[in-house]
């Protein structure tokens, strides 16, 4: 088993979250509208997602450099973003180490369209529980944050053991609980949770995944 790092949660902490707010406000129908990772989910209605994603320069270098510094990432080292939505985060990579060689896959087209003009050339269009389009052990680094916990069970399964394949490093961000006011409040907000799962159940899927890489839990306290 890997590390457990905290490289997202101090940006997850920053935002505040009324629960009950969104648990009545025509929850189901915004599922399905925020299922299809369309518009209405990147930069419509707060109700169905974001409630605009925008770029904002800047915001995720932290996370960027702590990635770079904690893989140990230089010139010609390669990351991939499995599930990048608008890919700020390699933008920011890029952004402190030009040299780098990113990549980023997503299901969705409006953001990848989203996308910075420094990283848009590096994104493709594609389903992360599908095979990833890489050789065994041909990344440095591959990442998914915030994505993993949207799938069903034997889909994230499958998703981390391509990641384990692929990446000779790997990092996933998930969703998670600690206690049941966690779970309630996860249970309120989350619009496209598949799996929830504590943190315990979580280390033996990656346990029983064969996943080795490093891992983070953002909760909803």
């Amino acid at each position: 088993m890997g590390e457990l790092r905290s490289i997202v949660t101090p940006l997850h902490r920053s935002t505040a979250r009324d629960y009950l707010g969104r648990m009545v406000d025509g929850k189901v129908e915004a599922m399905r509208v925020a299922g299809e990772f369309g518009a209405d989910y990147w930069d419509g209605d707060r109700r169905y997602g974001y409630g605009g994603y925008a770029f904002r320069p800047g915001y995720w270098a932290g996370p960027a450099a702590e990635l770079i510094r904690a893989y140990g990432l230089g010139p010609g080292s390669s990351v991939l973003d499995v599930g990048c939505g608008k890919a700020f985060l390699l933008h920011e990579m890029l952004e402190a180490e030009p040299a780098l060689s990113v990549s980023g896959l997503d299901v969705s087209p409006h953001a990848l369209a989203g996308a910075t003009d420094l990283v848009r050339p590096h994104l493709t269009l594609g389903d992360a529980r599908q095979p990833l389009p890489r050789a065994d052990q041909s990344v440095d680094l591959v990442i998914s944050l915030a994505v993993l916990h949207n799938f069903h069970l034997p889909e994230v399964s499958a998703a981390l053991a391509e990641m384990q394949r692929v990446g000779r490093s790997a990092f996933v961000m998930v969703e998670s609980y600690r206690n049941e006011q966690e779970l309630f409040n996860l249970e309120c907000w989350a619009l496209t949770c598949r799996t929830f799962l504590s943190v315990d159940d979580w280390l033996w899927l990656f346990d029983r995944s064969g996943y080795r890489g490093d891992y983070e839990f953002i909760f909803f306290e």
